[in-house]
């Protein structure tokens, strides 16, 4: 994808260079993985083996803000249904200074809570007649996500809370605007959070529970859950995305490099590969090596491009010899 997350107003804009280290917005995510694409292509062309590959190079500009996916991501869907295999060129991922494979990635979801409560004054608090408020019911069913749903690959989390008097979501639900004092018992409370998870079932199965919880209300209150259609699927470890990390590690044997284990998903995001998981084998993370992305100093490893490049650049060719 070719945007990055610094807006604009970013105090991080300028891109500069400090031996095999190029520091800049978005050198690793994802402008070093277009790099790695186009320097695989052009070996591949100095090969001659690009001449009798089929490859679509698919580049996006909203990967950080998409938009409703139904339209945003219609051409990639089309392009997945077509393919054989799906590569996706964001960054490696080291662990213990071992360079990673992976194949899985899980998703991103978003949810909204919306409380509302008895208004009054707080020195009827926890009363029968007044009930426990808005803000306490938020923190109630906030603290038993926390408590009740942890299990393998799941992670949940709120990035934006408020409540009072009165609360109000604006329009691109990054910001509540709220009201009050502190004698008073919050009427309305607001939480926005995301969830992420490595497959379909697990989704369901998360967002059950936590309407489960939400349906639980302290006195006084009532509380909905809303969970927003526009996320990223997951991409679950399948055995076909399994067969393509072992074609990598023929390369990696065959480039005199250690072979590359298997990546914990949760040690990374969502990503665009997932909309076309479902549709055809998939392997992630061919992109170089950078530390530091979404934030000011970010910085890629100049020497893990060409390496990631010669690594995609053999892997594709042999792909395609072996569907001719």
């Amino acid at each position: 994808h070719l945007d990055t997350v610094f807006e604009p107003h970013s105090s991080f804009q300028q891109w500069t260079r400090r031996g095999d280290v190029g520091e800049g917005p978005g050198v690793g995510d994802d402008k070093g993985g277009i790099a790695v694409i186009v320097a695989a292509l052009r070996a591949m062309k100095a090969a001659d083996t690009l001449k009798n590959a089929d490859i679509t190079v698919f580049l996006t500009g909203d990967e950080e803000d998409a938009g409703p996916v139904e339209i945003s991501r219609r051409d990639l869907l089309a392009e997945g249904r077509k393919a054989d295999v799906a590569l996706d060129f964001e960054g490696l991922v080291r662990d213990g200074g071992r360079d990673m494979g992976s194949i899985a990635r899980r998703s991103s979801d978003e949810w909204t809570l919306t409380v509302k409560a008895r208004g009054g004054h707080s020195s009827g608090i926890f009363t029968p007649a007044a009930g426990h408020g808005a803000i306490y019911e938020a923190a109630r069913i906030i603290d038993t996500f926390r408590r009740e749903l942890p299990e393998p690959n799941l992670t949940f989390n709120v990035g934006l809370i408020g409540g009072g008097d009165g609360a109000v979501l604006d329009p691109g639900r990054v910001r509540i605007s709220a009201t009050g004092k502190t004698n008073i018992i919050a009427s309305t409370a607001i939480a926005r959070g995301d969830m992420r998870a490595l497959s379909v079932e697990q989704i369901e199965r998360t967002q059950e529970k936590m309407r489960a919880i939400v349906a639980q209300p302290l006195n006084g209150a009532s509380a909905s859950i809303e969970f927003h259609p526009d996320g990223y699927p997951p991409m679950a470890p399948t055995a076909g995305n399994r067969a393509l990390l072992d074609r990598l590690n023929v390369v990696n044997r065959d480039m005199g490099l250690p072979e590359m284990g298997e990546l914990d998903p949760v040690k990374r995001g969502a990503a665009d590969i997932s909309f076309v998981a479902k549709d055809v084998d998939g392997l992630a993370g061919l992109g170089p090596y950078s530390t530091g992305d979404h934030a000011p100093g970010e910085a890629v490893d100049i020497p893990s491009i060409w390496v990631q490049a010669k690594r995609a650049a053999i892997l594709m060719s042999r792909l395609s010899r072996d569907k001719r």
